[in-house]
């Protein structure tokens, strides 16, 4: 009989890791050119992308795209990077621009974000060979139009609704790539994924604030010290 207890292994100075919810191991995942993806972290903050055990990242900025971001990114990331390529205040022909650049570039797939028109996305469908994830908002917008246009993922973002929304859409595509928010908790996440999300993404907390966390246990400790004198 296999064994199936997991080993783990951990080094001292890279222990502290920015993980993904727990609920995401019971995603089904997404296959994307051979690698299952179940978990996304929200960031463009390399140190958080070199200490996080996700599967993948989605980096989306709200400024315009920029070639040399996406490439310093995919070129610090040891896990796959999808790359915000426009779709709101970036639009028309740029966006296939942007795309062309960071599939050459090496990123697994692209994001686009709400507003984009259906052409664009059957331009970017035309132009390039990777996924293109189109962000959806409400469960109101054409679904139909979009995996027409040559949508491959759905990136569900309706903030509370999002588990809602995910499940209105599963009920007419039972079969279409969803990735959706997970939330702020375990609960959220696990009620996301059982309304249909294959996978999650999850916001990490920023390095900011990680650092006055350990910065205020330095300053805990230093008290703690000087007490004892």
């Amino acid at each position: 009989m296999a064994n199936k207890t997991i080993p783990e292994i951990k080094g001292i100075l890279r222990k502290h890791l920015i993980e993904a919810p727990l609920a995401s191991r019971d995603a089904s995942g997404i296959i994307i050119f051979g690698k299952r993806l179940k978990s996304f972290v929200f960031t463009t903050d390399v140190a958080i992308i070199k200490n996080t055990n996700a599967n993948a990242v989605i980096a989306v900025y709200p400024f315009t795209p920029q070639p040399l971001i996406t490439g310093s990114l995919i070129l610090a990331a040891d896990i796959p990077i999808f790359c915000g390529v426009g779709g709101g205040i970036t639009t028309g022909k740029r966006v296939v621009n942007l795309a062309l650049d960071a599939e050459f570039k090496g990123a697994m797939g692209v994001v686009v974000n709400n507003p984009i028109p259906n052409e664009i996305v059957t331009q970017l469908r035309d132009t390039i060979d990777i996924p293109i994830i189109v962000t959806v908002v409400s469960e109101y917008e054409d679904i139909e139009a979009r995996i027409n246009a040559g949508a491959s993922i759905l990136n569900i973002s309706g903030a509370k609704r999002t588990a809602y929304i995910v499940r209105k859409i599963r009920e007419k595509h039972p079969d279409f790539p969803i990735i959706a928010t997970g939330g702020p908790t375990e609960d959220t996440a696990k009620e996301t994924i059982a309304a249909g999300a294959n996978a999650i993404t999850f916001t990490p907390p920023s390095t900011a604030k990680i650092l006055n966390v350990i910065m205020t246990q330095y300053r805990e400790q230093y008290e703690e010290e000087y007490r004892e004198l």
